[in-house]
């Protein structure tokens, strides 16, 4: 288990990688951001892009899916209250092989509740040749090893 003491700035976890195939991105694209450059190589708009590409929101929560299964499953994790300056900076290809990885920007004890901390981390999503893709930082929360007595005035 994974707690807020065991976070440090500067620490940095590979969290694997993924096949996303150009079925895959149709499917989350039809259920949840069904523009046509998401849908149909053949269209237009895609074009305007070199074909295809998966919804922002498609990356998003791949980088979600790969951080949980390589960090957080196993943490106290008790949520975020969000994320800020997501980036896109590459569009996400069917059949690309993508891999993520976070990097700990800083770490702050709660000043009203002794049993938690915030941890704010950057996520990165990279394709298969290392090219940055998307980027975002997102605070997360993690409960503490053992609660400390709130400091005076907090």
């Amino acid at each position: 288990m994974r707690y807020w003491e065991d976070f440090w700035p500067g620490q940095v976890f590979d969290c694997g990688g993924r096949f996303v195939s150009k079925a895959e991105i149709v499917a989350f694209a039809r259920e949840f951001d069904p523009q046509p450059f998401h849908l149909d190589d053949a269209h237009p708009t895609s074009a305007m892009y070199g074909g295809l590409i998966a919804s922002g929101w498609h990356s998003c929560c791949i980088a979600m899916r790969l951080a949980v299964d390589a960090v957080l499953r196993e943490s106290a994790s008790l949520g975020s209250p969000g994320m800020d300056k997501i980036r896109f900076l590459k569009p996400l290809r069917p059949d690309m092989r993508v891999s993520l990885r976070l990097t700990v920007r800083s770490t702050v004890p709660s000043q009203n509740r002794a049993d938690r901390g915030r941890v704010e981390i950057l996520f990165e999503l990279f394709d298969d040749e290392g090219a940055l893709l998307m980027d975002f930082v997102s605070t997360g929360i993690f409960g503490r090893r053992t609660a400390v007595p709130a400091a005076a005035g907090d």
